[in-house]
């Protein structure tokens, strides 16, 4: 059975949220260089409810170490196709680690925040 649904309430949804190319780019990179030295294993990607999430694993059956994700961070101006600006977030659990406005800095902060913790579990 057919849905007739109208062009104008469907464009009006929620605009979906992608990693641009630089980003996935940064993101890839990093996991990369973590996959080299033994931490990370795996990784998967997510976009859904206007917001894409990249979440990195140890081992594919473990929860993820960290969360990656971008999300609009205000409403879009009227008119608008699109948001201009956005939000990054990375989470560790339950646990935010780092919120701004550009991947690389939020990056930079939550990689702090991972190898302080690292060294203190491992001296104890």
């Amino acid at each position: 059975m057919s849905k007739i649904v109208r062009l104008l309430e469907y464009r009006r949804g929620v605009p979906s949220v992608h990693f641009s190319r630089s980003e996935m780019n940064t993101l890839l990179s990093l996991y990369s260089r973590r996959v080299m030295r033994g931490e990370w294993r795996d990784y998967a990607i997510d976009q859904r409810d206007g917001t894409a999430r990249f979440a990195v694993f140890r081992s594919s059956f473990e929860r993820p170490l960290l969360i990656i994700t971008k999300q609009h961070k205000g409403l879009p101006k009227p008119g608008a196709l699109a948001p201009t600006s956005f939000q990054f977030t990375v989470q560790s659990g339950r646990e935010t680690l780092a919120q701004g406005t550009s991947l690389t800095e939020v990056l930079e902060v939550a990689d702090r925040l991972v190898k302080a913790s690292f060294r203190v579990r491992g001296t104890s």
